[in-house]
């Protein structure tokens, strides 16, 4: 019977294997750069991914296998509106932090759950969407109300 099983598992590896390959042929590649967030514990810093085309943004961080600690990806949108996201694809947990066109979050999806198709939604307006190791808003005390600090954020008086 194990014969039977592994002969079975090699032939569906065998059929998926290119399934996998050609769904990854066509990966988009991604500027990176520095972000700030402002908590009241103190100031972290990131490096991140940017995804800013439609083609960017529907692939996100899809088919990672691991994501550094400081690291992430910012998916920036031209003009605040309520934004949905979902884990199709996605092999790690992340948390999402919904960002405000000033910069302040309005949301956080933690630990968002790998594969799932379920909408995330913002909850609220914003203009961006930025995805961290999930866990990382409760390690480091991000919560709604803190400010993201980058270029693309004005900030409202």
């Amino acid at each position: 019977m194990q014969v039977m099983l592994s002969r079975r598992a090699l032939c569906a590896s065998l059929v998926l294997l290119p399934l996998a390959a050609s769904a990854q042929q066509g990966l988009q590649t991604f500027d990176r750069t520095k972000l700030d967030i402002e908590t009241k514990a103190g100031k972290y810093s990131f490096d991140i991914e940017l995804a800013l085309t439609p083609e960017q943004q529907a692939q996100g961080l899809m088919y990672r296998q691991k994501l550094a600690t400081d690291a992430g990806m910012l998916f920036l949108y031209d003009h605040e509106q309520p934004l949905l996201m979902w884990m199709a694809n996605t092999f790690i947990p992340l948390d999402m932090l919904f960002i405000a066109a000033d910069g302040k979050i309005v949301n956080i999806a933690e630990r968002t759950v790998p594969h799932s198709t379920v909408t995330i939604g913002s909850g609220a307006l914003a203009q961006a969407v930025l995805e961290l190791n999930g866990g990382t808003s409760a390690r480091l005390g991000i919560g709604v109300g803190d400010r993201v600090v980058y270029a693309a954020f004005t900030l409202r008086r």
